[in-house]
């Protein structure tokens, strides 16, 4: 399949691939062992608060990678989304997409940053806790570990304004997916390998809702039948409920594996976004192949994950290492 696609050997592609990434990682100022002399247990305290927090609370590694996306996507990995308003600025997290971002995740990056402050004061910034935590957790869940590079610092700015617009929406067509992962630099295959992300989590029923409720009993046509009806009831009350959710794969949820793939080949895909990729002359053949390959997905995932941590990040001169993460060490930014 990938001979197909590309006309060129695997091997040839993901080595040409990893060297981009170093190459970028090294432009950008990032390296593995950013912390080896000033906080030399930074990745291992991460992991241990991170898998923690997950095992008291399971939703926290898919709320870990939401928030890491949502982060990037928007101004660069610089843990933006982390800062909450204040009387000087409406952060980004106010956003109206980003509301739904789940508590756990940002408490997990809380409960890490308290636990490095003890170890190694002003070391570590919350946009490498953010980017560590999302990778600990992928692994945790069965999924792929990869080297995060390191050393990003804080950015100084956060606005909900900047944010609509640079996030992909649950109604969005392939089309509209494509050229918004394009703007950030990315190729159609990578946006289709971060799309596996949604092999763990849930969506709330408002997301989905047009696709199952469209009058007469119809849904649509692209659903499964007994998936749709299932969800029908499910989220009859949604109205008057809006937490209630269901989980984006219904099949292993707690696991992260292709399964989101063959579901989305099966009709089993919760949102509208996910479901167009399966059918899109464009996205459909990393479908099937991430579909019938599991290792292709964790291999190509893993490289969109480092390339996405390297968006926009901030060096010395324009972030800092903040002391909380939910606010500026400049109030008044």
């Amino acid at each position: 399949m990938a001979n197909q696609l590309y006309g060129r050997p695997p091997w040839l592609l993901l080595a040409a691939a990893a060297v981009l990434l170093l190459a970028s990682s090294a432009a950008s100022g990032l390296t593995t062992g950013y912390y080896r002399k000033s906080c030399p247990r930074a990745e291992q305290i991460v992991a241990e608060v991170v898998m923690n927090k997950q095992i008291t609370s399971p939703t926290t590694a898919a709320g870990a990678l939401r928030l890491f996306f949502h982060d990037c996507f928007v101004g660069g990995c610089d843990a933006s989304v982390l800062v909450s308003t204040n009387a000087f600025n409406r952060a980004e997290r106010e956003a109206d997409i980003n509301l739904s971002l789940p508590g756990d995740a940002f408490d997990a990056v809380v409960r890490a940053k308290t636990a490095l402050e003890l170890a190694c004061p002003g070391a570590v910034s919350c946009a490498d806790i953010l980017a560590l935590a999302a990778r600990d957790l992928v692994t945790m869940l069965g999924g792929p570990f990869f080297a995060v590079p390191l050393g990003r610092k804080d950015g100084l700015a956060s606005r909900a304004s900047a944010v609509e617009g640079n996030l992909p929406r649950p109604n969005m067509t392939a089309g509209a997916m494509v050229a918004l992962f394009a703007a950030k630099g990315f190729s159609v295959r990578e946006m289709v390998a971060l799309a596996g992300a949604h092999t763990v989590g849930f969506s709330h029923c408002k997301e989905f809702a047009a696709r199952i409720f469209q009058g007469g009993g119809a849904f649509d046509s692209a659903m499964e039948p007994r998936f749709a009806r299932a969800l029908k009831r499910a989220c009859a009350n949604y109205l008057n409920d809006g937490t209630i959710s269901t989980f984006n794969d219904v099949m292993t949820p707690g696991k992260f594996d292709n399964m989101y793939y063959l579901n989305l080949k099966r009709g089993l895909g919760l949102l509208a976004s996910d479901q167009a990729l399966a059918a899109d002359a464009r996205t459909r053949p990393f479908v099937d192949l991430y579909a019938s390959n599991q290792s292709a997905f964790f291999g190509d995932f893993s490289r969109a994950m480092v390339k996405l941590s390297l968006v926009g990040v901030k060096t010395e001169s324009n972030g800092e290492v903040r002391r909380r993460c939910d606010q500026f060490n400049n109030l008044a930014t």
